[in-house]
């Protein structure tokens, strides 16, 4: 068990209050599990996070990478007080998809890519040894500002859930991610995004006018037990989503946002363990320190 000074203790003094993930949620709910109080410190607690940024590289997001980097160095101060022996790393929404358009004239194969479907990123700009941060690195906040500035040119449908499981399943499967998560440690997943998810996993055949996006996507509840899977059970893995939380759309200094409607069901579903705050705050900074809220409490209901 850690003696030092808890990350929900720093919160209290660096700003925003962090345990509002049952009322983020509230708009999610219908009085389900993430209503429940967070586990608290009755487990043995954990000593080491591995914390996997997937960012919206889609062409509306400048400001809020720009946001984030900003944000971060607090993030990692409050990390590195609380003693947790930490590991970022950053991937994308974008992800490589192919699918038919139904035509009269027959299918026409469509091929979308420019994703980084779900490699830990490691531009040579940022002169990473892994992919990943660590907390013994030299400059970790300078790092991430350099690996979480992942552009604006990826694919226009957002894909979260699935670059999430690309992570985890095809990129440790293929040696690109090994090694990122240790089995010891809490998984922590924060996403952000200004879109819904679009994320969906088999071959599809479209009709003119239809999108991808409109009800071809692979079920929230998939995501949710992969990573229950992956992870060994529900209180080793955690999640915190800044997207728009509805209903429709909002606005902020960064610009419009889309319902995450996604996103929210897999808040909902995954329960106290999932925080979820507004990318229209227009500041990341209460988005990132709820994160740091819900991994902290994760940590202390950990069962190993």
């Amino acid at each position: 068990m850690r003696t030092t000074i808890t990350i929900l203790g720093l919160l209290a003094a660096c700003g925003p209050t962090t345990r509002s993930n049952n009322t983020s949620n509230a708009d999610a709910n219908d009085g389900d599990a993430s209503t429940v109080d967070p586990p608290g410190d009755a487990g043995p607690g954990c000593e080491k996070i591995d914390v996997l940024f997937v960012i919206d590289n889609s062409g509306s997001m400048g400001q809020e990478q720009t946001n984030l980097i900003a944000n971060f160095p607090t993030f990692i101060q409050v990390l590195d007080a609380s003693g947790l022996d930490y590991r970022v790393a950053v991937t994308t929404t974008g992800r490589n998809y192919d699918y038919e358009m139904s035509t009269p004239f027959g299918s026409i194969p469509q091929n979308i890519d420019g994703g980084d479907n779900g490699a830990m990123l490691k531009p040579a700009a940022c002169n990473m040894t892994k992919r990943w941060i660590e907390k013994t690195d030299a400059d970790v906040s300078g790092t991430f500002s350099c690996v979480a500035n992942v552009g604006t040119s990826g694919p226009s449908d957002e894909m979260p859930l699935s670059a999430m499981r690309d992570a985890f399943e095809e990129r440790m499967a293929d040696g690109t991610n090994t090694g990122f998560h240790r089995p010891d440690a809490l998984l922590g997943i924060v996403f952000l995004t200004d879109e819904e998810d679009c994320s969906y996993e088999q071959s599809v055949s479209l009709g003119l006018g239809q999108s991808l996006c409109d009800s071809m996507m692979e079920p929230v509840p998939s995501y949710v037990q992969y990573l229950d899977s992956y992870a060994g059970n529900r209180s080793r893995w955690a999640v915190a989503a800044i997207a728009g939380m509805g209903p429709g759309q909002c606005s902020s200094s960064f610009g419009n946002a889309d319902e995450a409607a996604r996103l929210k069901t897999f808040v909902t579903q995954t329960g106290a363990n999932a925080t979820m705050s507004s990318i229209c705050d227009g500041d990341l900074s209460i988005g990132l320190m709820q994160a740091l809220g819900v991994f902290e409490s994760a940590c202390g209901g950990i069962i190993l």
